[in-house]
């Protein structure tokens, strides 16, 4: 199924954001049968000085975690998980209209990012996609969350993603851009076409320990040109690349970066405390709880055709194609379809 989505970009200002989501943003029921609507959405303006409150830090799994909050203490969980080279600044403008909405919303850093730190020196600096994943659902046992809606892109799309199929009864519902991003470091080990291959060249320089001194030497450098190859259509400003690229000064960003690129390639082992979850990577899983998976037309990072990834969706299921040149961080460059998408699968 599929939803295509049109935007003008004009700004709206933050005090009627309550009113705004009561008058435009219904619920559009998309897991019926197909459809295919055009919608005219205003979008904020990129460098409008949103911000979140005051960050709140807690003890989860193996790091204290730092992360935004808001929203009622008591409204339906939703958690917004980011990738790389972003980080909670991607949700931003997504936050307050979910909690308008009712929703209480948490916003972690992830492990390597901004203000969450391990909390033993001796615990593998581990990037691999299994981590990330008990992160989570070890923030959601520490903040006595027992199922959440998870949404998110990049790295937090396959966080999302591992959550639901492995553990269904902590995912609520799922947004995630890109669709179905599970998978074992087998079945990344057969070649792509060289096309493709070409899109991954960081995979390959990061493989290098030029690579990993490159990238610590340039990390600023590293990720505005990332950004600018992933999202090529978006004009953001460098008050807004500077406000999360200082989540990169983390001790632990580039340890847990190359990481996880070099898992993927099998060049690096994982944690041993995560090889039952990544034996159970191993097996072909669909994702039975309700979702919505998103991209937008012109995200220049590696990504499938919807088509490839749909049948991995066995629950209630809907694709929306979001236009009007919408890059990879879709949240922070389409932030209205995202909220959207949040509600509309909390609705299935």
């Amino acid at each position: 199924m599929s939803q295509e989505t049109n935007y003008d970009r004009r700004q709206f200002m933050g005090t009627m954001i309550k009113t705004f989501v009561a008058a435009e943003f219904g619920v559009l029921g998309v897991a019926g049968a197909q459809t295919k609507k055009s919608v005219s959405v205003r979008t904020i303006k990129q460098g409008s000085g949103a911000s979140f409150g005051p960050l709140k830090q807690i003890n989860a799994g193996d790091l204290s975690v730092g992360y935004a909050e808001a929203g009622p203490s008591d409204g339906k969980p939703v958690i917004l998980l980011h990738g790389w080279p972003y980080d909670i600044y991607s949700f931003v403008d997504v936050t307050p209209l979910l909690a308008a909405q009712g929703y209480r919303v948490i916003v972690p850093y992830v492990r390597g990012y901004g203000t969450t730190r391990f909390l033993s020196s001796k615990t593998m600096r581990s990037g691999e996609p299994a981590a990330t994943a008990a992160d989570t659902t070890a923030l959601m046992d520490a903040l006595n969350i027992k199922s959440a809606i998870l949404a998110g892109f990049d790295w937090g799309a396959r966080t999302g993603d591992i959550i639901a199929a492995l553990w269904p009864d902590r995912c609520k519902a799922l947004v995630s851009v890109s669709g179905y991003l599970v998978a074992s470091q087998d079945s990344q080990k057969a070649p792509l076409p060289p096309s493709a291959e070409l899109q991954w060249w960081y995979q390959y320089y990061f493989a290098t320990e030029r690579g990993m001194a490159g990238y610590d030497k340039y990390r600023h450098d590293f990720a505005k040109l990332i950004w600018k190859i992933a999202s090529p259509k978006w004009n953001f400003d460098d008050a807004t690349f500077d406000r999360t690229a200082a989540s990169f000064d983390n001790p632990d960003h580039v340890a847990i970066v190359i990481h996880d690129y070099r898992f993927r390639l099998d060049l690096a082992k994982g944690d041993p405390k995560y090889a039952d979850i990544n034996k159970r990577l191993a097996a072909t899983l669909a994702i039975t709880v309700p979702t919505i998976t998103m991209e937008g037309d012109a995200n220049g990072a590696p990504h499938a055709d919807p088509s490839a990834y749909a049948a991995k969706f066995t629950g209630k299921y809907a694709h929306r194609t979001i236009t009007g040149g919408i890059g990879h961080n879709l949240p922070q460059e389409a932030p209205q379809a995202f909220f959207q998408a949040i509600v509309d699968v909390d609705a299935m």
